[in-house]
């Protein structure tokens, strides 16, 4: 699947079952995180007659806020559609 314009694909990444401390938590105990792998990217907007290009690439990790995206099936498995505006940051450890 391939995004269009300002949109990217991300899958989110797997939530802790464990907590800091050892326990194991169950299903309705573990929080849904906001962090995920972008997996796919539009080729960005047109401004001025110039395309300007996304400030996320594949690969990335990103930060995004709770409720953002659409949950959408991407070979089975739930991804997040969302625009690139809606994430919060990019971490900077190396993948």
């Amino acid at each position: 699947m391939r995004p269009l314009r300002n949109n990217i694909i991300v899958k989110r990444l797997q939530a802790e079952t464990k907590s800091a401390g050892g326990i194991i938590l169950t299903d309705t105990a573990v929080e849904v995180p906001n962090e995920g792998v972008v997996v796919a990217c539009g080729s960005g907007l047109f401004e001025g007659g110039e395309r300007v290009p996304l400030e996320v690439e594949v690969g990335q990790v990103v930060l995004f806020p709770a409720f953002a995206g659409t949950l959408i099936p991407v070979d089975g498995e739930p991804h997040l559609i969302m625009l690139d505006s809606d994430v919060l940051a990019v971490s900077e450890e190396a993948q």
